[in-house]
């Protein structure tokens, strides 16, 4: 049975560990409010973006960018059975499920395309630790250490490996698994198709045309500027929303870990009392019998 003194050790060590779950809940509340932010204030220029580039393409025809780097529009003539993911995890633990989850998605996904080969872009330390340990897959590019203050910048060297990648291994398709933000509460994590770019024509609002525009350059040379610019901010997106899907998970995992270790003190602080009343209820028991025995 243990004693008051480990009691006591145990008390105040979880005592520790509950200040510095507290503290990192704290810190990941302040920093999601600004991701938050972003986020919000990203999605406007971005809609607004996908408007102009599939406006601009949906007014030519096929073969004014089959021999350019518009061929990202449509399925390559010729496949070649390779296909890259961009695997975006945190570069720190302690966020619940959050790793584990991102990674077993993108292995999932590894699983149902193993005919082909994979060339894969991991973002954040968790997911290069585990994928450079998979023998059927190369790491073509990683980057890890940018969060929780990834920017732009960043984006746009990822998107810029994403497309060397895509046009020196003829990719057929490039993925992205990330988790996406929807509220403090929930994170899902995704795979998304990213090149070639599609849009589901469905969900787009309908824009008048630019017939009554002139533009200079022409709409090829524009789109085929544009493209790169939208890659980027794609990127910029996954970053912005893996990063506050983290923030949320290790805020919720230190809110439960600060929880469960007040629990864990109250049981061992009821412990304590009954093992000091013990001792306090057995030290009597020998007074009075010790004063019996001289008294008798």
């Amino acid at each position: 049975m243990a004693s008051l003194r480990d009691i006591k050790k145990r008390i105040q060590a979880i005592k520790n560990i509950r200040q510095i779950t507290y503290a990192m809940k704290m810190v990941a509340s302040a920093r999601i409010k600004k991701a938050q932010t972003q986020i919000l204030s990203f999605k406007p220029y971005m809609s607004y973006l996908e408007d102009i580039i599939f406006l601009l393409k949906d007014e030519m025809t096929s073969d004014d960018f089959k021999s350019n780097r518009l061929y990202r529009f449509s399925e390559r003539d010729e496949k070649s059975n390779a296909i890259g993911i961009v695997v975006v995890s945190g570069d720190k633990g302690l966020c619940g499920s959050f790793n584990t989850s991102v990674i077993n998605s993108a292995i999932k996904f590894i699983k149902n395309n193993k005919d082909k080969k994979i060339y894969l872009i991991t973002v954040g330390k968790k997911a290069y630790d585990f994928f450079k340990k998979i023998k059927d897959v190369e790491i073509y590019y990683q980057i890890y250490n940018i969060f929780p203050k990834s920017n732009y910048t960043h984006a746009s060297l990822i998107s810029s490996k994403v497309i060397e990648a895509y046009d020196s291994f003829k990719l057929d398709n490039v993925y992205l698994v990330y988790g996406e933000f929807k509220s403090m509460l929930k994170q899902e994590i995704k795979t998304k198709l990213l090149l070639p770019i599609s849009v589901d024509d469905e969900n787009k609002k309908a824009k008048k045309d630019f017939i009554d525009f002139e533009f200079e350059p022409d709409k090829e040379t524009l789109l085929e500027n544009l493209i790169p610019k939208y890659i980027n901010m794609e990127i910029y997106k996954l970053l912005l929303e893996s990063q506050a899907s983290e923030l949320a998970s290790r805020m919720n995992a230190m809110e439960l870990a600060s929880k469960n270790a007040g629990e864990l003190m109250d049981e061992l602080t009821l412990a304590m009392n009954k093992l000091r009343q013990s001792q306090i209820t057995t030290e009597l028991t020998e007074i009075v019998s010790g004063a019996n025995a001289i008294n008798g």
